[in-house]
């Protein structure tokens, strides 16, 4: 209910307005207007997917959302595939300012790629203020079925890729920035029945505060999201293995947004979360 509204009033166009928000169709807010961006993970493999039929995931949501919220965007994936829809999806936003989003084709992991990647992005957008590190695959289910290799390759992606954005961020990010780290309620609950990603995912949580504790001295703040049941191409196919993953999990009745989730993110990037600072943050329903 709204405030200073009486019980039983309805407040015109909430439905709508919330809506928009969930859809990534609300207008922009200029809340990351001069903001340079680095989304690490901003594409999004749409092979196999009607295109009509596709939701967006969070890396994407995320570049689309900062450049339409003003930000001048890089992203990074590794295919060139990957990124050519982000890329088009904002160009055809008519809510999208002049901005243009830029793609950089790299492996998260290998940390020398990533070296010419910081260097490149902030030659393109002449600095960097902005971090975000969207990467991370799955595994096997049970420990029985996780062999030594498994739980490596695992970590080797979900944690590897942010602890090398973290330290390079900090070398090249300017005084004052904000970096984000996207991890999973797996990473503060059991449920994923994958155990290499649940640990990997709540090893986001040290590398945070470690990074938000080296980030003092330039001000540079470090958070993770951690996103719960969220209606996106990897999370349909979750759900397409183990149907009873959505039983009586949701608290709001529907999985999330990739949009709610890019919400959230901009908001810790912009200048009004300039006291946020080492907070696993939850964008989850009440599902924790």
């Amino acid at each position: 209910m709204a405030v200073g509204v009486p019980p039983g009033d309805r407040v015109i166009g909430a439905d709508r307005v919330v809506g928009a928000a969930r859809e990534g169709e609300s207008p922009p807010s200029g809340r990351l207007r001069g903001r340079r961006v680095l989304v690490i993970g901003g594409g999004q493999d749409d092979r196999g997917q009607p295109s009509a039929d596709t939701p967006v995931g969070n890396g994407r949501a995320i570049a689309v959302n900062a450049a339409r919220q003003g930000a001048a965007v890089v992203i990074t994936d590794v295919a060139a595939d990957r990124t050519a829809g982000t890329i088009a999806l904002h160009a055809a936003n008519a809510n999208a300012p002049v901005e243009r989003i830029e793609a950089i084709i790299a492996d998260a992991t290998d940390e020398t790629a990533m070296e010419h990647v910081f260097a490149e992005t902030v030659e393109v957008l002449g600095g960097l203020d902005a971090l975000v590190v969207n990467v991370g695959i799955g595994g096997p289910a049970w420990l029985a079925n996780t062999s030594s290799d498994d739980w490596d390759r695992v970590f080797a992606v979900n944690a590897r890729a942010h602890f090398i954005a973290c330290k390079l961020g900090l070398r090249h990010l300017a005084d004052d920035s904000s970096i984000v780290l996207i991890a999973s309620v797996a990473g503060s609950r059991s449920g994923s029945r994958i155990p290499a990603y649940d640990s990997s995912k709540a090893a986001l949580g040290g590398l945070m505060r470690h990074a938000a504790f080296e980030g003092q001295r330039s001000r540079t703040r470090v958070n993770v999201v951690a996103p719960g049941l969220i209606d996106t191409s990897i999370g349909r196919e979750a759900t397409r293995h183990r149907p009873s993953r959505l039983s009586g999990q949701l608290p709001l009745g529907r999985e999330g947004t990739a949009w709610e989730i890019a919400h959230v993110v901009a908001f810790l990037l912009s200048d009004e979360a300039s006291y946020v600072n080492a907070q696993w943050i939850g964008v989850d329903g009440g599902l924790t």
